[in-house]
C-alpha cells in the first residue's frame, strides 16, 4: 500500500508542475474578452491588437478566407488564437517581444532550445505538443544550414510604427571557405525588389517594414532564405553553402535577373569553374583564351592573347587585376596567360555601357578579381602538366577575420624546344614564373583592408643568340569602410611597373641591350550610396601619375660599335571625377545616366619639337625645340565622357536594352606587328599625339527559356573613334626621338550584331555564339605626307567579318565529364604584292591597296575530358585527370602570309603556330 501511495503521489506532483507550468505561461499573456460574429480574419486581429500589446504579422491572402464565429470571456491569447485557427492548416508563434506570427503549413521558431544542435533535443510548439528537431533536420550535417532558414532574425529596433521602410545590408560569404560571394542575387518576392552582391559580397535592399522570406540564389550555389522581421536598418551577414550536385537540373529562378531584368548590357560573367571546364594548348587553364570564344572578342591570331573588342585595338582594353592595370597579360610569347587560375575568383569583361568609374580605354574592361583566401582552414591546390607546374596555399591567419592566399606558378619548356626539328629552335630556352599574393582582414564590421601583389618575370632565348627578358610588378591595397548600410567607401592605392630588355650577344660588335619601362601610380576613391529602392547612386574620384621609359640602347662589350641612346622620359598625371545613378522607374523600366570626366596633363622635364603649321610633320619640317621643366605642363586635354543606359522589361523573361557611352584614351601602344609582342612600347598623349577618343551606341535583346537555365541575347552595336594611331609605309618604332613622324591620326568606325545561346545548368551546359561584324579605318590626316588608300576607308588589321564558337560540356557521371569545343573566323586582312614593275633601272614592287586581302579562314577543334577521382570527404587530398588535345584535326590554321625576294622571283610563305594536333595531361591536386 506505501508503494502505491509513493507511486500515486510522484504521479500527481508530476501532473500538478506540468499543469502549474503551463497555467504560468498562461498568466504571461493577455486575457481577452470579446464577442465575434462571422467577423474576418483581419477584423479580428485589430480587434486582438487595440486590446493587447500584442503585433501580428502574416500573410493576407493565406487568410482572406476565414472568419471567426464565436465568443470568449477571460480567456488567454494562446487560447484564443487555437480556438480561431481549429481545423486551418495555420499555425501561431508568440515571442517574447510580444509578436504574434500566423504562418502557414507549419509554426515557426521565435527562439532555438539551448541544447538544439544536441542530437534527439526536441522544440515544443504549439496545436503540436512535443516534435523532433529531426523533423527539420533529416541529416546531422544540415541542421544548421536548416537551422538558419527556419531562425526568425529580428533586424533593429522594435517600435510601434509598423509602416514606412527600413535599409537591410550585410555580406554574402561561402561556408565553407568564408570568401565574399560576388554576383549573387538576393530579394523578396513580394513587393519585387532584389539587388546582386558587389565584388565584396555587399548587398544593400531597402524594403517595407515588417515579416519578409528574404532569398539567395546564384549559379553553384544551394538556394537559401532567411525569416527575417524588419523594424529599421539593419545589417544580416549570410553564409551561403555551395551546390556541387551538377548532374540535376537546377531552377535558378533568379539568374533572370542577371541578363534580362539586369540593367547593365555588353557584360560577360565567368566564374573560375566555367573557365577551367575550357581545354586550350598545353592544358593550362587560360582566361584570356576563354574571354577570347565570347562574342565580340577576338584576335589577330594563335598564339597571341592580345585582344580585340568590337574594332578596338589591342592597347585599347583596360586589364585590371584587383584593379591594378597589367600591361602585359601574357608568358611565353603569348601561349599563356599572366594569370594563374587558382588564385583567382572570377572574370568580369565589359564592351559597352562601361561603369563611369573606369576609363582610360575606348574597347572594353577586363575586371579580373582575384580569391581572398580560405578565413576558415588551411587548405591548398595545384596542378602539375608537361609544361608548367602550379601551388596555392591559403588559410586563416585570425579565424573568420584575416586570411592569406600564395600563389605560384613556373615552367619547365626547354625540353619541349630540344624536341623540335629545326636547329635553330632545338638550341632555345623558354622559361617562367609568377606569384601571386593576397592578405584580407577585417578590422571591424565597418572596417576591411585588402592587399594584392603580384610578380612575374618571363625569359627566353631564340636562336641561342638574342635574350628576351620582360617583367609585371602590380600591388593594390584597398580601405573598405561602411559609413552606414546605405553608403560605403572603397579607398584603393596602386602600383602597375612593366619592362623589358633585350640582348644581342651573337656578334660582339653589334652586341647591345634594349630596354623599355612604364611606371604607373594610382589612388581612387569610390563611393556606393543606396538611397532608397529604386537609386543606387556611385561617385568617386581618382588620380594616375604616369612615368615612362620609351627606350634605351647600350652596348654590352667594350668591342660593341653601337653609340649609346636613350629616348628622353616622359611623364603624365591623368585625373578623373564621376557619378552615376541607377533608377529602377518602375519594375519594367530602369535607367542609369553617368558622366566622368577626365584631365590629362603631359609633364616636364622634356624637350618637344614644334613642326611648321600646315604642313606634313617630318624632320625637314621640324622648326623648334621647346624645353620644359620638371613639373611643367606640356599639353593639357580635357573633356566628358558620357554614359546612359535604359532596359525595358517586355515580359517576364524577356527585355530590351540600349546604351551609350563616351571614353577617351590618353595613352598608345607603338608596334610593329599586328599582335601584342614583348617589344611593344607605350606612348602617352603630348603637344605632337592626341588623345583617342571613342562613342558607341547598343541595342540588345534578351530572353530566357525553361525557368531561366537558357538565356539567349542578340546585341548590335555602332562604334566611331577618332585619332587613334596608325603608321606610315615603313614605320620605324624603336628608338625613335621623333615617332610623330611616322605615325598618323587614323579615325575608324566599327558594327556588329552578336548572338549567343548559353546553358548554364545541368549535364550538359556550355554556349553557342556568332559574330558578324567590320572594322573600318581611314586616314585622311594633314598633318602626313602619305594618304592610305586615296583617304578612304579600309579592313582593320584585325577585321575578320564572321565568326563561330560553340563550347560544351557534358558531365557523363559526378567524376566524369567531357568538353568539345569548335572555333571559326574569316581569315585577317593583309596587303599582297601584286606586279613588278621599273622605275627607270630600278625594279620595284606594285603592292595592292592596304588590306585588300585576306589569309585563309580559321577553324579548330579542341577536345578535353576531366577524371577526378573518389569523392570521399576524408582523405589526404582531393585529386583529378584532365587530358585534352588541343587542335584535334591537325589543321595547319595560316597565322601570318609574307613574300620573300629569292633569285628575282618573289615568293609567298604561310606561317602555322599549332600545325597539328597538341596533346596534353595535367594531373590537379587539392587538400
Amino acid at each position: 500500500m506505501a508503494y502505491f501511495y509513493r507511486v500515486f503521489f510522484s504521479f500527481f506532483l508530476l501532473l500538478w508542475v506540468s499543469v502549474a507550468s503551463g497555467y504560468t505561461q498562461q498568466l504571461n499573456e493577455p486575457l481577452v474578452t470579446g464577442n465575434y460574429s462571422n467577423a474576418s480574419f483581419k477584423s479580428f486581429v485589430q480587434d486582438l491588437e487595440a486590446k493587447t500589446a500584442y503585433t501580428f504579422y502574416f500573410d493576407p491572402a493565406a487568410v482572406d478566407s476565414i472568419t471567426v464565429d464565436f465568443s470568449v470571456n477571460a480567456k488567454s491569447l494562446s487560447q484564443v488564437l487555437n480556438q480561431a485557427l481549429q481545423g486551418t492548416n495555420l499555425h501561431f508563434a508568440i515571442s517574447k517581444q510580444k509578436q504574434v506570427f500566423i504562418t502557414k503549413g507549419r509554426p515557426i521558431l521565435t527562439s532555438l532550445p539551448e541544447n538544439f544542435f544536441d542530437k534527439g533535443s526536441a522544440i515544443v510548439g504549439e496545436k503540436q505538443p512535443q516534435f523532433a528537431a529531426e523533423q527539420y533536420m533529416p541529416q546531422q550535417e544540415s541542421r544548421k544550414k536548416a537551422a538558419s532558414e527556419i531562425k526568425l532574425y529580428e533586424i533593429g529596433t522594435s517600435n510601434s510604427n509598423k509602416t514606412g521602410k527600413a535599409n537591410l545590408a550585410g555580406t554574402l560569404r561561402d561556408a565553407m571557405s568564408g570568401e565574399p560571394i560576388i554576383g549573387a542575387y538576393v530579394y523578396i518576392e513580394s513587393p519585387a525588389i532584389g539587388t546582386a552582391s558587389d565584388q565584396y559580397g555587399y548587398y544593400s535592399l531597402t524594403l517595407p517594414l515588417g515579416r519578409h522570406e528574404l532569398k539567395i540564389r546564384g549559379v553553384g550555389l544551394k538556394n537559401s532564405r532567411r525569416q527575417i522581421i524588419l523594424n529599421g536598418d539593419g545589417r544580416l551577414d549570410i553564409e551561403i553553402e555551395e551546390d556541387v550536385r551538377s548532374l540535376k537540373e537546377v531552377l535558378v529562378e533568379a539568374e533572370k535577373d542577371r541578363n534580362v531584368s539586369g540593367l547593365q548590357m555588353g557584360m560577360e560573367r565567368l566564374d573560375i569553374r566555367t573557365i577551367k571546364q575550357v581545354p586550350t594548348a598545353f592544358g593550362e587553364t587560360d582566361i584570356l583564351r576563354v574571354v577570347l570564344t565570347l562574342p565580340g572578342v577576338k584576335s589577330v591570331g594563335e598564339g597571341s592573347t592580345g585582344m580585340n573588342v568590337r574594332g578596338g585595338s589591342t592597347d585599347q582594353n583596360l586589364i585590371l587585376l584587383n584593379n591594378a592595370t597589367i600591361y602585359n597579360p601574357s608568358h611565353l610569347f603569348g601561349f599563356f596567360s599572366a594569370f594563374n587560375p587558382d588564385v583567382l575568383k572570377s572574370v568580369e569583361l565589359y564592351k559597352s555601357a562601361v561603369p563611369a568609374k573606369y576609363g582610360g580605354r575606348l574597347s572594353s574592361v577586363l575586371e579580373i578579381t582575384a580569391r581572398e583566401g580560405n578565413k576558415k582552414q588551411f587548405t591548398g591546390s595545384g596542378g602539375i602538366g608537361l609544361l608548367t607546374s602550379r601551388l596555392t596555399l591559403e588559410g586563416p591567419i585570425k579565424k573568420d577575420k584575416t586570411s592569406f592566399l600564395v600563389g605560384g606558378r613556373t615552367t619547365y619548356s626547354d625540353w619541349l624546344l630540344k624536341q623540335l626539328p629545326n636547329k635553330s629552335f632545338n638550341n632555345s630556352e623558354a622559361s617562367f614564373y609568377d606569384v601571386n599574393a593576397h592578405i584580407s582582414h577585417e578590422i571591424n564590421d565597418k572596417n576591411s583592408l585588402y592587399f594584392t601583389g603580384y610578380l612575374s618575370k618571363d625569359r627566353f632565348k631564340l636562336a641561342a643568340d638574342t635574350l628576351y627578358r620582360f617583367r609585371n610588378q602590380n600591388a593594390s591595397i584597398k580601405w573598405k569602410h561602411n559609413f552606414h548600410n546605405q553608403l560605403y567607401s572603397v579607398l584603393t592605392g596602386t602600383y602597375s611597373h612593366y619592362s623589358y630588355d633585350i640582348s644581342n650577344e651573337g656578334n660582339a660588335v653589334n652586341a647591345a641591350t634594349l630596354t623599355f619601362g612604364i611606371d604607373q601610380t594610382g589612388l581612387q576613391a569610390d563611393f556606393n550610396y543606396f538611397p532608397n529602392a529604386k537609386h543606387t547612386v556611385d561617385f568617386g574620384a581618382s588620380s594616375i601619375l604616369y612615368q615612362v621609359s620609351p627606350g634605351s640602347l647600350m652596348p654590352n662589350n667594350s668591342e660593341s660599335l653601337i653609340i649609346p641612346d636613350e629616348i628622353q622620359r616622359e611623364k603624365a598625371l591623368e585625373s578623373a571625377v564621376y557619378i552615376s545613378d541607377r533608377y529602377d522607374v518602375s519594375q519594367r523600366l530602369s535607367l542609369s545616366f553617368g558622366l566622368r570626366y577626365s584631365v590629362f596633363n603631359a609633364l616636364g622635364p622634356r624637350d618637344v619639337f614644334t613642326y611648321a603649321p600646315g604642313v606634313p610633320k617630318t624632320e625637314t619640317t621640324m622648326a623648334d625645340t621647346v624645353s620644359y621643366g620638371s613639373g611643367k605642363t606640356i599639353a593639357t586635354y580635357h573633356g566628358p565622357e558620357f554614359r546612359f543606359s535604359a532596359r525595358y522589361g517586355v515580359a517576364d523573361n524577356s527585355s530590351v536594352k540600349l546604351s551609350y557611352n563616351r571614353l577617351r584614351q590618353y595613352v598608345h601602344m607603338l608596334s610593329n606587328t599586328a599582335s601584342m609582342s614583348p617589344t611593344d612600347t607605350w606612348k602617352l598623349s603630348d603637344s605632337n599625339i592626341k588623345p583617342q577618343v571613342g562613342d558607341q551606341v547598343a541595342l540588345g535583346y534578351y530572353r530566357n527559356f525553361r525557368a531561366n537555365t537558357i538565356e539567349f541575347s542578340a546585341e548590335g552595336y555602332y562604334k566611331w573613334m577618332q585619332d587613334f594611331l596608325d603608321y606610315r609605309s615603313g614605320a620605324s618604332i624603336i628608338m625613335n626621338h621623333h615617332i610623330e613622324t611616322d605615325v598618323a591620326n587614323a579615325e575608324g568606325k566599327a558594327y556588329g550584331l552578336e548572338l549567343m545561346l548559353k546553358k548554364a545548368t545541368g549535364k550538359l551546359n556550355g554556349w553557342v555564339s556568332y559574330t558578324y561584324s567590320r572594322t573600318l579605318v581611314r586616314i585622311n590626316d594633314s598633318s602626313t605626307s602619305e594618304i592610305i588608300n586615296r583617304g578612304e576607308y579600309y579592313p582593320g588589321n584585325f577585321d575578320k567579318p564572321h565568326d563561330f564558337t560553340l563550347i560544351s560540356n557534358y558531365r557523363f557521371s559526378q567524376r566524369f565529364s567531357t568538353s568539345l569545343n569548335f572555333t571559326y573566323n574569316t581569315g585577317r586582312p593583309i596587303t599582297l604584292p601584286l606586279a613588278k614593275y621599273y622605275d627607270g633601272e630600278t625594279q620595284r614592287i606594285l603592292y595592292s591597296d592596304r588590306n585588300q586581302y585576306r589569309i585563309p579562314d580559321y577553324y579548330r577543334l579542341d577536345f578535353a575530358m576531366n577524371i577526378e577521382g573518389n569523392h570521399k570527404i576524408q582523405k589526404l587530398a582531393h585529386s583529378s585527370w584532365t587530358l585534352a588535345v588541343y587542335n584535334l584535326t591537325g589543321r595547319k590554321n595560316p597565322y601570318s602570309i609574307y613574300f620573300k625576294s629569292e633569285n628575282g622571283k618573289i615568293r609567298g610563305y604561310k606561317m602555322s603556330i599549332f600545325g597539328q594536333p597538341i596533346p596534353t595531361i595535367t594531373y590537379n591536386f587539392k587538400f
